[in-house]
């Protein structure tokens, strides 16, 4: 467990210190120290966050799991509120204050992950059931998924949708039930897009990213070049020539790019392996959970980490379609990265009570011992 921990920490720390440098690097030319600034406040913010979920017991979320999830769904539907939510590209998702920028769906994304644990440990009983197992909380990822939709926001709405279902699968729904709704809403969004004249032209522009170069695949084009012209070692840090205007949002959705541009492939690996490592620790301090609750709590953080990590690099490298997730720690966006600090608390908070818990295991077998040293004297055989 010290390993595991050690290595998450050194991962997002390194992670941490990765997107302070090249958030400025990216952004110095157009906004100065601007998105530097606001990205440090967040971070202190999102450390303070850290730091106290991991002294806090985890298990306490037991007994006020509703009220994140009540916070949540109201802050999703007053954001939606002309009055209220910031509007972006067409995408009302933001509350703005001085500057600042809180977007609830990150916030909901937490609590729906924490109800889910806590709806998986106290029916693990009945989970294999069709009812209990998927109709309920499946109401339950579909209000806070369709809220998040509404915004729109296809993407988030797409990642936590997914680890929902992961979720679901590690309490214990059975395949038979798990599929038939998983591939009727495949069907659904499908046909969504297919609708959608925004979404399907980011479907054909993935698909042809030369012919769309000059318009709806400009952003995905020019992001391969920056990473193709990065080669092994990279152009040198500060000296991209992509983030000069020809990569839209370099700093946050993209920041990838400029990465492979600056620093080369040899960093781009060691940022995949970072987040490699971040999930194999996630996953193995979730498997040595004291409790069911802590085992999917671990589990859906770690999924929701590593899958929006996936998505994003996915993205930038053109396996998949533009779906607007950051890449985790890295990009510009302070909601996003007071989310991931939080959970890798609460990661945390789970290895402490699992290693808490060995030790007062072998304590009490130690104590024993001393008190009975007959104990430790093996038996004759009969």
């Amino acid at each position: 467990m010290k390993v595991a921990v050690t290595t998450l920490v050194f991962c997002v720390a390194s992670l941490l210190a990765l997107g302070m440098v090249m958030l400025y690097s990216s952004s110095m030319a157009q906004h100065g120290t601007d998105y530097l600034t606001k990205q440090l406040i967040w971070c202190v913010l999102g450390v303070a966050a850290c730091v106290a979920a991991t002294v806090v017991d985890y298990r306490l979320l037991k007994r006020i799991w509703w009220l994140p999830l009540c916070v949540a769904l109201m802050m999703l539907a007053v954001v939606l509120n002309h009055l209220v939510g910031a509007q972006y590209n067409g995408a009302r998702r933001w509350f703005s204050h001085g500057g600042l920028n809180f977007q609830p769906s990150e916030f909901a994304k937490l609590a729906l992950i924490i109800a889910l644990a806590w709806y998986g440990e106290h029916f693990q009983r009945q989970m294999p059931q069709l009812k209990r197992g998927l109709l309920i909380p499946g109401v339950l990822i579909g209000l806070t998924v369709g809220l998040i939709f509404k915004e729109p926001d296809v993407g988030n709405a797409l990642a936590l949708a997914s680890v929902g279902g992961i979720m679901l699968l590690i309490a214990g729904v059975r395949l038979r039930f798990f599929l038939p709704p998983v591939l009727a809403a495949a069907i659904g969004v499908g046909v969504f897009i297919y609708h959608n004249p925004l979404r399907s032209d980011r479907i054909h522009s993935w698909l042809h990213v030369e012919e769309t170069k000059q318009n709806t695949g400009h952003q995905a084009y020019e992001a391969m070049v920056a990473l193709g012209s990065g080669g092994l070692t990279g152009r040198g840090l500060g000296d991209s020539r992509q983030k000069l205007g020809f990569v839209p949002l370099q700093f946050s959705d993209f920041i990838f790019s400029i990465i492979g541009e600056e620093l080369g492939l040899v960093a781009t690996l060691l940022v995949i392996a970072a987040f490699v490592a971040i999930v194999s620790c996630g996953i193995y301090i979730a498997i040595h959970a004291t409790d069911a609750f802590g085992l999917l709590l671990g589990s859906g953080i770690t999924f929701l980490i590593g899958l929006q990590a996936f998505i994003n690099i996915g993205v930038v490298t053109g396996t998949l379609p533009n779906k607007g997730l950051p890449l985790p720690f890295i990009s510009q966006g302070g909601s996003n990265l007071l989310l991931m600090l939080t959970c890798v608390g609460l990661l945390l908070s789970i290895a402490r009570q699992a290693r808490e818990t060995q030790a007062g295991a072998r304590s009490t077998t130690t104590e024993q011992e001393l008190t009975n040293p007959f104990a430790r004297r093996p038996q004759p055989k009969p």
